[in-house]
């Protein structure tokens, strides 16, 4: 488990350069497949987690280096606490590792970092440590990285529409004011550019209830590379394999290549 960057109010961050050269604003990453690789090694889950965190940092390092925007990571899924009690444990233990260790790195490398997700989940050590990380990153601008954490698609929607009701119940919003805008308002990537491209890894196909609103218009990239094996010439594949997808968002290959030709 590693670390994000927090979104700022207003205009989405993630509107880098990197759109100029046809490439995605935002990266979403489905990290799988760390227990497989383990297994056909003979060794322990958690051998499979610490392995995973090089794939981490390889495809930071990469995706700053390409002028990527912002790169979330789906780090742990709310379903996950029904994973073996030893596995959870040894996640949290290392994802609170990585807090202590790389957000000195990512800030070094003008990283910002924010994690999402139902916080409360977590140890009172885990969410100082992010506190913290994202107090001492959030001014940095070459990179915008999130990390999911104890995260749901589904919970993520189910809360932004609770807080919009208790908003119309308390009379500060009408009814017929509650549009895509407002409900984007209120979940956890609110002002975050879109996701353009989701990879997911270890050759599944779907996309696990990660971040469902955001996903909306993005290319999926699938690659039978297991997590720990990922490095940054598969990152570059997707890249590639993203710059050549025509995104019609509704429109026709005509209305496209017209309003490219302008």
């Amino acid at each position: 488990m590693t670390s994000p960057l927090p979104p700022s109010a207003g205009t989405p961050t993630g509107t880098s350069s990197a759109t100029e050269t046809g490439l995605p604003r935002h990266v979403a990453i489905i990290m799988d497949g760390n227990n497989r690789w383990a297994k056909a090694r003979g060794l322990s889950g958690v051998r499979g987690h610490h392995a995973g965190v090089e794939a981490v940092r390889a495809t930071i390092r990469r995706a700053a280096e390409r002028g990527v925007g912002v790169l979330t990571l789906f780090a742990f899924s709310s379903e996950n606490w029904k994973r073996p009690k030893a596995e959870v444990s040894a996640l949290m233990e290392l994802f609170l590792l990585a807090l202590k260790r790389e957000v000195n790195k990512l800030h070094a490398n003008g990283i910002r970092l924010t994690v999402i997700g139902d916080r409360s989940g977590f140890s009172e050590a885990i969410q100082a440590h992010i506190a913290r990380a994202e107090a001492k990153t959030r001014d940095n601008t070459r990179l915008h990285l999130v990390i999911a954490a104890n995260y749901g698609g589904q919970w993520d929607l189910a809360q932004a529409a609770r807080r919009l009701g208790e908003r119309v119940a308390a009379g500060e919003l009408a009814t017929d004011a509650i549009d895509e805008a407002a409900l984007a308002s209120e979940l956890n990537l609110a002002g975050v550019a879109p996701v353009d491209l989701c990879i997911r890894t270890s050759g599944e196909q779907r996309i696990s209830n990660f971040v469902l609103w955001e996903l909306a218009y993005a290319e999926l990239h699938f690659t039978q590379r297991l997590w720990p094996d990922f490095d940054a010439d598969a990152f570059d594949a997707a890249l590639e394999d993203f710059r050549r997808r025509k995104r019609r968002f509704g429109m026709t290959d005509d209305q496209i290549d017209e309003a490219q030709g302008a």
